[in-house]
């Protein structure tokens, strides 16, 4: 119940105006039209046929907004039937006032007004509604360290030397399969990355210790 009260405060004003608006358009359209031999139930048609369309051509301008359609001309079609419609009850309305200022002024009124109405209701129609935004989910926060980079295994892949509990390497130099390896690690990193190898990204990648991989990228690089 306070959603529809609500609604029809924000709402019915617009919506009052939308109906009086048109109806005091229509009636100078109807008239028009009965007044060049379109009389009968024609004249109520021209009116309704007049009105109508500036309402569709106004749902058709939002429903291009939402799908996002391109607009091929300088102009969209439905801009261009809106502002025939809008030319013709503007027409209509100017024909049955006086020929003074505020003649025309009073009688293209409800004409503006009506419009004025659409408008407001096609605007408040394309505003997001709060379901249709995006809801961000909560960041998950692993408990395991980060690994800095991650790629395939290269095939042939050597033993290695396991870290020393001290991360410290003093022993003898690096194997020639253990260095022609590495050098294959850092000239994928290089393709793939643009720039070279880092200590730390080879020693995560090799699962050796510090000292083992400044000397195995060292030695990558003298060759």
């Amino acid at each position: 119940m306070r959603h529809l009260a609500a609604w029809l405060v924000d709402t019915g004003p617009v919506l009052v105006l939308a109906l009086i608006a048109g109806a005091g358009s229509f009636a100078h359209i109807r008239d028009t039209a009965s007044e060049h031999g379109q009389t009968g139930w024609m004249s109520w048609a021209i009116a309704v046929c007049i009105d109508l369309t500036c309402v569709m051509a106004a749902r058709e301008r939002q429903r291009d907004k939402k799908t996002g359609r391109e607009r091929r001309g300088p102009i969209s079609w439905p801009v261009l039937v809106l502002t025939g419609g809008i030319v013709l009850s503007l027409a209509a309305n100017l024909a049955q006032a006086e020929p003074t200022a505020w003649g025309w002024i009073t009688a293209a009124t409800p004409a503006g007004a009506f419009l004025v109405a659409v408008s407001m209701l096609e605007r408040r129609a394309s505003a997001p509604r709060p379901q249709d935004v995006p809801q961000t989910s909560p960041v998950t926060v692993s408990a395991s360290p980060a690994v800095p980079e991650t790629s395939s295994a290269v095939p042939d892949r050597p033993a290695l030397v396991p870290a020393s509990e001290d991360g410290q390497d003093d022993g003898p130099a690096p194997d020639p399969a253990l260095v022609a390896y590495a050098q294959r690690v850092a000239d994928e990193h290089t393709a793939k990355h643009g720039r070279p190898i880092t200590r730390d990204l080879l020693r995560a990648r090799l699962g050796v210790s510090n000292q083992l991989a400044a000397d195995l990228l060292r030695t990558i690089q003298t060759l």
